[in-house]
């Protein structure tokens, strides 16, 4: 079994008490910098059987306080070899933009306190998001369409996406977005990161205002998983060269479906079930977890 451990930190003392700590569980390897700031380091090995519970609990109680003081992510990761990523899915609001985009249009409709409380409960899973999405577009019934480019123009890229999406496509890995949110706006970030598709969910509107009604069927949770399976297997990828990354309740699925599923500064409930989570770093830290280094980036 090859296994990895990311560590991404913000304390040089970190690694070192990592390298400790794994020769008291029998490994006996040293940190490669990852990083010219020497904030990321990886160690790789590999054993006969799997990684026993006892490590990733000594693991994560070592880090547990660091973590909580915005100090330190890791990514411990166990395969049956190092990652080699052929297709990288990611969601759109709160992932790969700073925003929501539901909320941007409902701010400048004027209402929006009253749809960003629906969206948050809907990220943190208290209400499913098929059900959050209707009362949301329906509180948008006459949005002026007109407004949309500004709207897109005033949204910011997540720090670290455009580095991430630009080494991911040297690499050759296939990059697409999976959104729950609005296809005017994820074709048109797709379309400026350089990635090969974009799925998500078409504006009804009439006489250039939003009708409030849904296309059918919601790009939902399942909907982003069955994707993420048929465009890897349209293309003959195991799901072991699959990476999925997203921040909400609804992305779940395809974190699970992947073979490196990343919840990226999510909400608790998605950290607790996400096979992996970065929360105090940059997107670009993702090419690190890949095993890659400063010097192989562009």
């Amino acid at each position: 079994m090859f296994s990895s451990l990311t560590l991404l930190h913000k304390n040089a003392a970190f690694p070192q008490a990592l390298t400790a700590l794994l020769v008291q569980h029998g490994i006996h390897v040293q940190p490669r910098q990852l990083a010219a700031t020497k904030a990321c380091h990886v160690w790789q090995w590999v054993f006969k059987t799997p990684l026993a519970m006892t490590l990733r609990h000594s693991i994560a109680q070592l880090l547990a306080p660091a973590q909580q003081q915005g100090l330190a992510d890791y990514v411990l990761y166990e395969g049956q070899q190092a990652p080699s990523i052929k297709l990288a899915v990611f969601d759109m609001d709160s992932t790969l933009i700073q925003a929501e985009v539901m909320d941007e249009l409902a701010y400048a409709a004027g209402i929006g306190e009253q749809v960003a409380a629906i969206t948050a409960s809907a990220m943190r899973g208290e209400i499913g998001f098929q059900e959050s999405f209707k009362r949301r577009l329906g509180l948008l019934k006459g949005f002026d369409c007109s407004d949309l480019a500004a709207i897109y123009e005033q949204i910011e890229l997540m720090p670290g996406a455009e580095r991430l999406m630009r080494n991911l496509l040297k690499q050759g890995v296939y990059c697409v977005i999976l959104s729950g949110g609005f296809s005017y706006f994820a074709d048109r970030f797709a379309a400026r990161l350089g990635m090969q598709e974009a799925h998500s969910n078409p504006l009804q509107q009439v006489e250039n205002k939003l009708t409030g009604d849904i296309s059918v069927p919601i790009l939902d949770a399942e909907r982003k998983r069955q994707l993420l399976t048929a465009i890897r297997t349209q293309y003959g990828w195991q799901s072991e060269q699959t990476l999925a990354v997203g921040d909400g309740a609804n992305d779940l699925p395809m974190l699970a479906a992947a073979g490196l599923g990343m919840a990226f500064h999510a909400k608790p409930l998605v950290i607790e079930q996400a096979p992996h989570h970065i929360s105090h770093f940059g997107l670009d830290s993702l090419l690190y977890v890949l095993g890659m280094a400063d010097t192989d980036l562009v």
